[in-house]
């Protein structure tokens, strides 16, 4: 006689717990501020934290006891400064030639690197990718080292150019009036023509083929699709290109600098607005009236940044 044997008892598993959507995100919210943490601390000891010293240098001056024999002392003076900076005509004059300069600098670059952009768009994409590796050497090229490539090409007394001028009997100067802004234009649309090219030249690679073949069976040309077709749809990369320009450009330091050693008469200390920090700060050691001119410039700069994108993109709507 057999025996029915029972199969052995197994434990019902523990419920499952349930996390609360509450607790999952903070659980969440921590990851990412984990994962943000590098870009956190690396944002505040290079941006917060030295705006904040220059805002604390800014709000003292240098002041001598006596009669100017006694030791120097840093008083606190509030926005002093800021006031003698909002006054100064020299700091505003070079500001106002900065962006005079910038402007016509700008238009030009933009205008050649969209007129390359729109010649490589028309070509092989085997051809695209030699000419764009050949323009943007020009970028790669650090910017002291290019400037003094240009600075043996402008010297008077070293340049091939000028020596082949005398031999032709052509006498004529990169420097002085007219000429200064015209030699430094070059060399700084010879630096940006390539990375602009680029930019460009990826906004055209986006647009959607099927407008131009729309457009050349209703009969436009090639120069026509161009104007009518290609820049009105790439106007977003061109406000984009401006106005990182012109920051730049109100940033102008390097180049000037360069060509003061070969020029001094013709690009003076407050040639551009940063050359004047740099001398105030380091020829005469007013490190506080400097680091004013700094922040007074970073506000200028970034509302002509803001002007400029909200005046484009009202145009462009």
């Amino acid at each position: 006689m057999s025996t029915l044997t029972r199969p052995p008892q197994v434990a019902p598993a523990p419920p499952a717990r349930r996390t609360s959507p509450r607790r999952a995100g903070r659980r969440g919210a921590h990851k990412g501020v984990l994962f943000a943490l590098p870009f956190l601390v690396g944002f505040l000891f290079t941006y917060v934290l030295p705006i904040g010293y220059a805002f604390g240098q800014a709000l003292h001056r240098k002041k001598t006891s006596g009669i100017g024999f006694g030791p120097t002392r840093i008083v606190f003076t509030g926005l002093d400064n800021f006031r003698a900076v909002l006054t100064d005509g020299a700091f505003w004059a070079g500001v106002l030639r900065t962006l005079l300069f910038g402007t016509a600098q700008i238009a030009v670059m933009l205008g050649v690197a969209l007129l390359l952009a729109l010649l490589l768009d028309g070509v092989a994409a085997r051809a695209v990718r030699f000419f764009r590796a050949g323009l943007l050497v020009p970028y790669v090229i650090p910017g002291v080292v290019s400037t003094l490539i240009w600075l043996f090409l402008y010297s008077p007394t070293a340049s091939p150019i000028m020596d082949l001028a005398d031999r032709t009997g052509a006498h004529f100067t990169f420097f002085g009036g007219l000429n200064t802004y015209l030699s430094l234009g070059n060399l700084l649309t010879w630096q940006g023509i390539g990375f602009n090219m680029i930019l460009i030249s990826a906004s055209l690679q986006a647009l959607p083929r099927e407008l131009y073949e729309a457009a050349r069976l209703d009969g436009a040309r090639e120069w026509r699709i161009a104007w009518s077709v290609k820049v009105p749809n790439i106007t977003g990369i061109l406000v984009l290109t401006g106005m990182f320009s012109l920051i730049s450009r109100l940033q102008l330091f390097a180049e000037p600098l360069f060509l003061r050693y070969v020029a001094p008469e013709s690009i003076s200390t407050d040639f551009t607005p940063m050359l004047e920090i740099f001398d105030r700060a380091f020829k005469t050691g007013d490190y506080q009236y400097a680091a004013a001119e700094s922040l007074v410039l970073a506000v200028i700069t970034g509302i002509l940044a803001f002007v400029f994108y909200r005046a484009t993109n009202r145009r462009m709507s």
